[in-house]
């Protein structure tokens, strides 16, 4: 069963398909280190370097054909309540913000290629005021007339760390829960962090000396860090407490160790979001950072892939 992601990323979303059996065969984004890590970790898939706005249908059917499934995850930043920049119409979010089209064309291209089944993630914001019927005429103009908004938490199905997002579907997700799993059951077999690391991506990250000492005087659950977004405060470089769930991980999160006075590597952020450790991330540690953070969990991907492959069989 074939699968497209467009807006792959670093390939989150991909990694829950292809864990499932699924065949990752093309992928898009705009960033050159994002679209590499990309096709660093699906060899086989045709990876384009390219905004999507410039993306037509010919462009995915003249390397494959027959699409079973289109999953992607347009740019949140139009729709999330942490942006306090975010436009205050909801409808504005989607027709106005030029980041915010890019939903539409996401749908474009859906309409185009005709998969048996599309996802697309965001924050569940992006349902705010008229934004759901908007979405539902948008979809059903370009023959989707079955559309689903499925809110599912990465934390039910095996992801150490929170995370609330909604999956916008011709089908209904209700995948199976499982087990949850806290932050020192993730993290706690990695060795110590070195700068030439035996396991990719965790690499040891150097902080101020006078962040050091801010850093020591931490509790578990403590912030470093404290910012105002659309709607209250929000915390970063928060300490992470070691029996509970983790935060919701992303691109600007920086968590800290909970029993060291260090930040946590990539890698181990990679852990908290459910990745393996042989999905490797490429470029600057903090575009590592953000590539992980911007993902979709792995194992609530992979419980998604398992509920479309059983729509697809039965269908």
């Amino acid at each position: 069963m074939k699968v497209v992601d467009l807006f792959c990323g670093a390939g989150g979303f991909s990694c829950g398909f292809a864990l499932e059996g699924f065949d990752v065969v093309y992928g898009v984004d705009s960033l050159r280190i994002v679209a590499e890590t990309f096709s660093r970790n699906f060899p086989r898939a045709h990876v384009v370097i390219d905004d999507i706005k410039n993306i037509g249908f010919e462009d995915v059917l003249s390397i494959v054909s027959d699409v079973d499934v289109v999953i992607g995850g347009p740019p949140c930043e139009p729709f999330t309540e942490a942006n306090i920049k975010r436009m205050r119409n909801p409808i504005d979010r989607l027709y106005s913000d030029p980041i915010g089209q890019l939903v539409l064309h996401f749908i474009r291209i859906v309409g185009d290629v005709k998969p048996r089944v599309f996802i697309m993630e965001n924050v569940p914001q992006i349902i705010d005021g008229e934004l759901k019927e908007s979405l539902i005429h948008e979809f059903r103009r370009v023959g989707y007339g079955e559309v689903y908004f499925n809110i599912l938490r990465a934390e039910r199905y095996g992801t150490p760390s929170v995370r609330r997002r909604i999956f916008i579907s011709n089908i209904p997700l209700k995948p199976k829960r499982q087990k949850p799993k806290v932050v020192i059951e993730a993290i706690k077999d990695l060795p110590e962090p070195s700068l030439d690391p035996e396991v990719p991506n965790h690499i040891f990250v150097p902080v101020t000396h006078r962040r050091e000492r801010r850093i020591a005087k931490l509790r578990w659950c403590d912030a470093l860090v404290y910012f105002r977004g659309a709607r209250g405060v929000h915390k970063n470089w928060i300490r992470l407490h070691p029996y509970r769930l983790a935060p919701t991980v992303m691109g600007n999160s920086r968590f800290i160790h909970p029993f060291e006075n260090r930040l946590l590597t990539p890698r181990e952020h990679a852990r908290l979001m459910g990745f393996p450790d042989s999905h490797v991330f490429l470029g600057s540690v903090d575009m590592q950072y953000n590539m992980i953070g911007e993902a979709v969990p792995p194992p609530l991907a992979r419980a998604i892939a398992a509920e479309v492959k059983k729509w697809i069989q039965e269908h």
